[in-house]
């Protein structure tokens, strides 16, 4: 992976990562931060919130889908969360991972809330298919991201929706950064 860019918005720590063969093709890393802080923004009351986000290719997410979740095939996007622990999908589904609690931090820093990882070709697919823009799709997935990490999940249909209006407001929420104008 490429060393992080530096994050515009202190307040929320995001450290943004591409595979060097990406990098220059996937939005600039301080736009993405950007849209990862407007989805905290409305997902969370928290002052502050440190996570990663990965862009990655199809051969690296279906490996981490299949280490991590048991299935096969490459995913849009994956959320590794450090402070909730959620249902784990297929067959050889690996459990969670050892509470966050368990591990010892300096006084002055707050426990990363986890990363998100998301297939840029996957994502470029999906806006096709849907005759978006390709950063709306992967604004679309860093909120869906966010939402998983922060413990919200879609699987059965009283938390879907919930999660589906929170989607809702964190785009709106990028909208309203201006996240989109401008972008062709």
């Amino acid at each position: 992976m490429a060393n992080p860019n530096p994050n515009p918005n202190p307040a929320a720590r995001i450290r943004v990562h591409a595979l060097d063969a990406l990098a220059e093709d996937a939005p600039p890393a301080e736009w993405i931060a950007r849209a990862v802080d407007r989805a905290l923004s409305v997902a969370t009351d928290r002052a502050a919130s440190s996570l990663s986000v990965a862009i990655a290719d199809d051969e690296t997410v279906a490996a981490l889908n299949l280490a991590h979740r048991g299935v096969e095939g490459t995913t849009d996007v994956l959320s590794f969360s450090n402070v909730h622990f959620g249902a784990y999908y297929g067959e050889d589904a690996r459990p969670p991972p050892a509470d966050p609690a368990d591990f010892v931090l300096p006084p002055d820093s707050e426990p990363d809330v986890g990363e998100i990882v998301i297939s840029y070709p996957q994502a470029l697919r999906q806006a096709a298919e849907s005759q978006r823009d390709a950063r709306d799709e992967i604004a679309a997935l860093l909120a869906h991201g966010v939402l998983h990490l922060l413990g919200y999940d879609h699987e059965d249909e009283r938390d879907a929706a919930e999660m589906r209006e929170r989607e809702r407001a964190a785009r709106e929420a990028q909208r309203r950064a201006g996240l989109f104008d401008g972008v062709s």
